[in-house]
C-alpha cells in the first residue's frame, strides 16, 4: 500500500468519525444557518407537513425541529438498522411518524445496497467517482425492502400537498420518487432534492436534468446548500430547495 493510499484512507476514516459524532449531536457542518432559512421558508409559505423520504436515522427531522418547525413529519426509511434508531427518535414526538419503507416510482419490492456508513445506501449501484471520494461509503450488504409511492403516502395520511414539503434524500433515486408522486408534483408547496453535478450512482439524474424538470413543473430554486466535494475541492453535490412559482 502506497503512502498516498494510506493517507487517503486515514483522511476518510477521520471524516467519517467526525460526521458520525456530529450526527449524534444532530448537527452537520454548515447546516445550522441552512435549517434556519429552511424553517423561515416553511413558515412564510404556510407549510405544516414535511414528508421526509430517505430519513436514515432522522437527522433531517431532528434538524428542522431544532430550528423551530412544529408541524407534522412523516419519515420513510427502508434500512432495518437505521429504522430502529429512527423509530426511537420519532417515538418521543407526537407529531412525527416513521415507516420502514422505500419510496419509488411504483409499489412493490426492491433490493437496496447497504453502505458501510448507512447514509450512502442506495437502490442504485455506486460509481467509482463516489468510491474514490468516499471509500467509507462502499456497499457491504443488501436488503430486500417494500416500496411505496409519494402518492400512496399522501392519500393514506391525508397530506395536503399545498401545505407540504417533500424532502428526497435517496442517493440517486430522486427521479423515481418524483415519478411516484404523479400529479402531486406541481401541487406540493416545496420540494428538496439532492442535486449531483457528476454521476455518483449509476444512471442517476444530474443537476441540470432535475433543475430543468422542476422548472417545467412550476418551481424555482429557493436556496442551495453545499454537499460533498472531492479531495481536490470540486463540488460534487448540493441540496436544492425548490418552491412553487405560483405561491410567490
Amino acid at each position: 500500500m502506497s503512502d498516498q493510499t494510506r493517507a487517503n484512507r486515514a483522511r476518510e476514516t477521520a471524516k467519517l468519525l467526525i460526521r458520525r459524532t456530529l450526527q449524534r449531536a444532530d448537527l452537520e457542518i454548515g447546516r445550522g444557518s441552512y435549517a434556519g432559512r429552511l424553517v423561515r421558508t416553511l413558515e412564510s409559505r404556510g407549510i405544516d407537513t414535511v414528508l421526509d423520504v430517505g430519513a436514515n436515522v432522522g437527522q433531517y427531522a431532528t434538524l428542522t425541529r431544532s430550528a423551530g418547525f412544529t408541524g407534522r413529519i412523516i419519515s420513510c426509511e427502508p434500512l432495518s438498522g437505521a429504522f430502529g434508531e429512527l423509530t426511537r427518535r420519532a417515538s418521543r414526538d407526537d407529531a412525527w411518524t416513521a415507516f420502514n419503507v422505500a419510496v419509488g416510482a411504483q409499489p412493490g419490492e426492491a433490493m437496496i445496497n447497504v453502505a458501510a456508513n448507512s447514509f450512502s445506501s442506495s437502490i442504485r449501484g455506486m460509481t467509482d467517482a463516489h468510491l474514490r471520494t468516499a471509500p467509507g461509503s462502499r456497499f457491504v450488504a443488501s436488503e430486500t425492502v417494500p416500496v411505496t409511492t409519494v402518492a400512496e403516502i399522501a392519500a393514506a395520511h391525508g397530506v395536503d400537498p399545498a401545505r407540504t414539503l417533500l424532502k428526497i434524500d435517496t442517493q440517486g433515486f430522486e427521479g423515481e420518487v418524483l415519478q411516484g408522486a404523479g400529479a402531486l408534483v406541481g401541487e406540493l408547496a416545496a420540494v428538496q432534492l439532492e442535486l449531483s453535478f457528476v454521476e455518483l450512482y449509476d444512471g442517476q439524474l444530474l443537476f441540470d436534468e432535475l433543475v430543468g424538470a422542476m422548472a417545467r413543473d412550476g418551481y424555482r430554486i429557493q436556496q442551495l446548500e453545499p454537499g460533498i466535494s472531492d479531495p481536490d475541492g470540486r463540488m460534487l453535490q448540493v441540496d436544492g430547495l425548490f418552491v412553487r412559482l405560483a405561491d410567490d
